[in-house]
């Protein structure tokens, strides 16, 4: 049984987390990796984290969520596919734009983590001054 087409295909990223997203048509089923979304990610905070692009619109129920995600923490790959799912919705339905926009869900958070400095123990934490 080959599986339909999806309806709309978006990239999410945060840190170094990318994702795929595919919308296919359904009954609200998210699958990240394979798994459910309550198999993968195992706080409720992150899984209501990657369901609020579909909640702000109220499209829960009618769309099933296929995502491939790769790279960093948990934190950045439930970002990553938030941004991805919005991406998608927009695809969908150019006019769900204005109310994604005002909940910030397409603003791609571009903060990195930055490069560690010689001389110092992280990026700006210097060592431990020893008076005598």
């Amino acid at each position: 049984m080959a599986k339909a087409q999806p309806l709309a295909i978006a990239t999410g990223r945060r840190k170094s987390s990318v994702a795929r997203v595919r919308l296919y048509p359904g009954t609200g089923q998210v699958t990240l990796n394979g798994k459910p979304v309550t198999e993968y990610f195992s706080t409720a905070a992150q899984q209501n984290r990657v369901t609020t692009p579909l909640k702000v619109v109220e499209l829960a129920e009618r769309y099933d969520v296929v995502a491939s995600v790769e790279g960093g923490g948990t934190t950045g790959q439930a970002d990553a596919i938030r941004l991805g799912i919005a991406r998608a919705i927009i695809l969908l339905d150019p006019e769900l734009r204005p109310a994604l926009k005002k909940e910030g869900l397409l603003t791609r958070d571009s903060r990195k983590v930055e490069r560690k400095k010689y001389g110092l123990r992280k990026a700006r934490r210097a060592p431990q001054y020893t008076k005598r």
